[in-house]
């Protein structure tokens, strides 16, 4: 008769593979999900196109971060878009007219005649970054380095690059259709490597990375790269 006794280790990795299943589940849950659009804007413009475009029925996205900006006489805290002059939008499909008739809309972002997209597990990784309690801002866009998962919080089960520097760590989460990347603080003992050919990965793992950050993150979220354009 064999024993088989479950200890601590063994409900922790019992536990971990139930979830790293639940999540797999969720991403390809996510994956066949209407994609996301990328509008492109006029500068500043970001805030009253997403306010505009929801009042006309689409679901909007528009990350935002804070920044503490200093002047001689005084300093304040500004809410500033992750991705400047882009507004993300979901609902398009045959209603384009509405969208590009908008004011301070340039154009729909496109790939020759096909609308440029951008898949849900992306803009859900960003949107779980801005509504948590992290430090974020704009990044440098990554594409390679040592790949990580998250294995607990709120970014649990987000994939990604990372990059030490000394004690501070930083998850950078990427846009690749727009080549670029958001930066968000993490603990180096909440993430864990990514053996290659894990079923996780085949979902489209977001990029990330390592360093320290000065700003608080927000986000702004109304109702229920490189591309051409798309007027």
């Amino acid at each position: 008769m064999v024993k088989i006794r479950s200890g601590g280790k063994f409900r922790e990795t019992l536990r971990r593979q139930t979830e790293m299943t639940m999540e797999t589940m969720r991403q390809a849950e996510m994956a066949q999900m209407p994609a996301w659009w990328v509008v492109y804007t006029r500068h500043q413009h970001e805030k009253v196109v997403a306010e505009t475009l929801a009042g006309k029925g689409f679901e909007v996205f528009l990350p935002l971060y804070e920044s503490l900006r200093r002047w001689k006489d005084r300093q304040k805290m500004l809410s500033l878009p992750l991705f400047p002059c882009y507004v993300f939008v979901r609902g398009v499909h045959d209603r384009r007219l509405p969208v590009v008739s908008t004011p301070g809309v340039h154009m729909i972002l496109a790939h020759g005649e096909r609308m440029a997209t951008v898949p849900d597990y992306e803009i859900e990784a960003i949107r779980r970054t801005v509504e948590g309690d992290f430090r974020v801002e704009p990044h440098p866009f990554l594409r390679c380095g040592e790949r990580v998962r998250v294995i607990r919080g709120s970014l649990q089960g987000i994939e990604g690059i990372l990059v030490r520097k000394k004690n501070l760590c930083r998850l950078v989460l990427s846009v690749e259709m727009l080549t670029q990347s958001v930066g968000v603080e993490i603990d180096a003992c909440d993430v864990e490597p990514v053996k290659p050919g894990k079923l996780a990965a085949a979902f489209g793992p977001v990029q990330a990375a390592v360093h320290s950050l000065p700003s608080r993150s927000g986000g702004w979220t109304p109702g229920p790269g490189s591309a051409t354009a798309a007027g």
